[in-house]
């Protein structure tokens, strides 16, 4: 038996390696060698000590960290009114559903809605505001990658709110805790696993966006997904673009390690 569960994990490690581990350590090989193609920590150097790059570095954390939190505000009395609707799922699906439609159409929809001729800016010149600047703004940028990752927050603590036991919510008010009391007390702590998860599938995604940086944010907003895009496709320094992609693999390691579960 033990064989036999060991030769079916074969293609499990198999992709893992090919697929996760072969991509990880080609970035770190090719983030040693600088622009000329010399071995060493030059790339490492420049990025810890040009303002620029952390400059960038700033910015990716500030974005994500906001669009995390409005996702969470948005996500979390979403969910728990899921939780409370006769056909839970069916909503659910409902949320669920614009996550499978491509990444790229959506940017484009929601160019043509803020743009000067969209929909939004129509209004506002019917009711004799006049056309605004929307597009190429950062509250245009964050809306639309609020929007886009919110559905990555709400299902994790929809799952959390669904699994938690009823019975606990009774009893927390048969003893006579009020509605707030029962949800800082009981609702919340037990729904913080849901949390952090929703923290984990927004935050680290939000770390390296590039698209929409450049298509709804104009290339005003500029992160490291930006800069990552931008040796890669343009000035060719792959080393550079390599090393910012194992800083932000680090970040990323650091996020799941810090928002991970605690045990007592």
């Amino acid at each position: 038996m033990k064989k036999t569960s060991s030769f079916l994990a074969v293609p499990y490690y198999l992709w893992l390696v090919l697929f996760v581990v072969a991509p990880v350590a080609l970035i770190f090989w090719q983030s040693l060698f600088d622009v000329q193609g010399n071995f060493g920590l030059a790339n490492y150097q420049t990025f810890f000590s040009s303002n620029t790059y952390l400059r960038m570095s700033f910015n990716s954390v500030f974005y994500a960290g906001v669009i995390t939190l409005i996702t969470l505000v948005i996500a979390y009395p979403l969910a728990y009114l899921l939780t409370k609707l006769k056909h839970k799922q069916l909503w659910l699906m409902l949320v669920i559903l614009p996550t499978w439609v491509n990444l790229l159409l959506k940017a484009y929809a929601f160019m043509g809605i803020f743009g000067q001729q969209g929909g939004i800016n129509s209004f506002l010149s019917f009711i004799g505001i006049g056309p605004q600047q929307i597009l190429f703004t950062d509250f245009s940028f964050i809306f639309v990658a609020s929007y886009i990752e919110l559905p990555f927050m709400i299902l994790p603590i929809f799952n959390a709110l669904d699994d938690l036991d009823q019975n606990l919510v009774n009893a927390s008010r048969d003893l006579g805790a009020n509605e707030v009391q029962t949800f800082s007390k009981i609702i919340f702590p037990l729904s913080l696993n849901g949390v952090r998860s929703g923290v984990q599938s927004v935050f680290i995604p939000s770390l390296s966006l590039f698209m929409l940086t450049r298509l709804i944010g104009g290339n005003r907003v500029i992160t490291l997904g930006t800069a990552i895009e931008q040796h890669f496709l343009t000035t060719q320094n792959k080393g550079m673009g390599s090393t910012i992609g194992v800083v932000l693999i680090v970040a990323m390691i650091l996020t799941m390690w810090v928002t991970k579960e605690r045990r007592k």
